[in-house]
């Protein structure tokens, strides 16, 4: 069954693990993709995954952020014109947080020029970055998945599951300010090394890139159970 999410930046590790939920392993080991379903024609929301993050910092959980574009008429447009505010220097901000936050992790030094440059690109909308990083997680995770983009706006079920004609709807599922069982209910509910664990414990669901950085292409073990 395919699903339908919202955009993300740098996804919380929840967001992969419903991306790969559908990904099948067959006994002549060949992998049958997923079915993703990216929102496009939504208005942007506040205080949400499509415009922020959660690391590991040095002090604990971290969140980032980016601004947008205000215009007239901003949030009547469909998310995937909305255009990101780069007046602040706002992708140095967070490449630094990154770096303080991971640079001792086991495999930042593997993937960090690559997201980097996705960052120094600098695309002019938020849906093409977050897309362009999603992607990229998607290839070091392993991840199988079919994107798309929805060409029309179906209004969410809330903050349970529902259906719409792309699929099981987690748009307002996966929320930063909202609990949900996509972890539990997949049996992976399971720690990994994390570089400050030592000191504030285990944090879980953070953004992909915490699992990425830590793991590396174990990370698929902490994604899907085959």
């Amino acid at each position: 069954m395919a699903v339908l999410l919202s955009t993300a930046y740098f996804p919380p590790v929840e967001y992969f693990a419903a991306m790969a939920e559908e990904m099948v392993l067959s006994d002549d080991k060949t992998i049958s993709s997923s079915v993703v379903w990216l929102e496009g024609q939504e208005n942007f929301q506040k205080q949400s995954w499509r415009n922020r993050c959660r690391i590991y910092g040095a002090e604990g959980p971290q969140n980032l952020s980016f601004p947008i574009v205000h215009e007239h008429g901003t949030h009547q447009l469909p998310i995937s014109e909305i255009k990101i505010d780069y007046t602040v220097d706002w992708v140095t901000q967070h490449k630094r947080a990154i770096i303080s936050a991971y640079r001792s992790s086991a495999y930042f030094e593997y993937y960090c020029d690559e997201l980097f440059a996705i960052l120094d690109s600098r695309p002019a909308t938020l849906f093409e970055l977050n897309l362009r990083l999603i992607r990229f997680f998607l290839e070091k995770t392993f991840i199988s998945a079919d994107l798309h983009i929805t060409e029309e706006f179906y209004l969410p079920a809330g903050k349970e599951e529902g259906m719409t004609p792309y699929g099981r709807d987690l748009r307002e599922v996966i929320h930063p300010k909202r609990k949900n069982d996509i972890l539990h209910r997949l049996d992976l509910e399971k720690p990994y090394f994390q570089v400050f664990a030592q000191k504030y414990g285990f944090i879980p669901n953070l953004s992909i890139m915490d699992l990425l950085f830590n793991e590396g292409p174990d990370s698929i073990i902490f994604l899907k159970r085959f």
